[in-house]
């Protein structure tokens, strides 16, 4: 099969388009025939040594963690699955999972079924970015309907579905983004949107109840002074989640750090909202497998307008 190995941690130039043997089932698992797969930061951190890279164990490596397909054998255990069956899921994170390739070798515990009004391009980017915004908003968060929700960085892949999540739970939904974008993020349910160029967000938003850190450092700092007494923060990035905690202890504010965990039932319902037409994923670009090095150029540049999406 046709996979992206890399046999150090660096840059692009270590990324390698490659042949490999099909994996090989286990206990609990199904052989997943890829068709997409969604790229994130997390994954070219990943590569260059930082983000996951802890928890990967001895090189070579095949990066990815989401991704959408159809199952072609099934371990002689797993019940829940039938060959040819449409699935796609956030596997095994932050360990290995492998699904930078043709075929992936998946726990049936964290897969779901893909209903055919979810096309396959937005299920293979849905896993993480999904995930994540569930966990930080009604996980993490609490978020309750009639509440105020401030979300960093509303265009992201994150930030656009927290905004869908979240007015669909029925808060009140603040964010940040370029003038560009404002409009956009109106349409999926923002009823303020703050222009981090030229507005100051401590100059417009107080007395939250949830702030959504999707940015973390200085501007996850900032935002600790719109929470109000009893509020929460959830920050996402965990190279900056200390010093925000530490600055949220001095500010009396409470600062919860997240790692998202695969869940298919959340999967379930995130699939669910979409056919309701209660969410969207914007897709911001398609890549070949062999291009994920491009891929990783423009997530990197930090303007990326939704979820960036191998085909395979």
């Amino acid at each position: 099969m046709k996979a992206i190995q890399i046999s150090q941690f660096g840059s692009n130039e270590a990324l390698s388009y490659t042949e490999l043997a099909e994996p090989k089932l286990n206990s609990g698992e199904v052989l997943i025939k890829n068709q997409a797969a969604g790229v994130n930061p997390i994954d070219w951190k990943t590569c260059g040594g930082g983000g996951a890279a802890p928890f990967i164990g001895d090189l070579p490596f095949v990066p990815g963690w989401e991704f959408a397909g159809t199952v072609e054998k099934i371990a002689s255990d797993v019940t829940t699955f039938s060959v040819g069956d449409a699935v796609f899921g956030f596997i095994r994170f932050p360990e290995r999972a492998g699904c930078f390739a043709e075929y992936i070798a998946a726990p049936a515990d964290q897969i779901s079924l893909r209903p055919t009004e979810l096309p396959v391009h937005a299920a293979a980017g849905l896993g993480l970015a999904g995930l994540t915004a569930w966990q930080a908003l009604f996980d993490k968060g609490n978020l309750q309907a009639s509440q105020q929700v401030v979300i960093l960085a509303g265009a992201g892949g994150v930030g656009h579905l927290a905004i869908q999540l979240a007015h669909w739970a029925g808060a009140k939904v603040i964010t940040t983004a370029s003038s560009t974008n404002h409009d956009f993020l109106k349409s999926l349910g923002a009823d303020v949107v703050i222009d981090y160029h030229t507005q100051k967000i401590t100059d417009h938003v107080e007395n939250v109840d949830l702030v959504i850190d999707c940015m973390g450092g200085d501007v996850g700092i900032e935002a600790l002074a719109c929470v109000k007494t009893g509020g929460t923060l959830v920050t996402l990035p965990s190279v900056t989640k200390d010093e925000v905690i530490a600055a949220g202890n001095a500010a009396g504010v409470k600062v919860e750090p997240i790692r998202v965990e695969p869940n298919s039932e959340q999967l379930d319902k995130l699939a669910g909202l979409y056919v309701d037409k209660k969410l969207e994923l914007k897709l911001a670009n398609t890549y070949p497998l062999e291009d994920l090095g491009q891929a990783f150029d423009e997530s990197r540049t930090g303007k990326v307008k939704g979820k960036l999406v191998l085909t395979i």
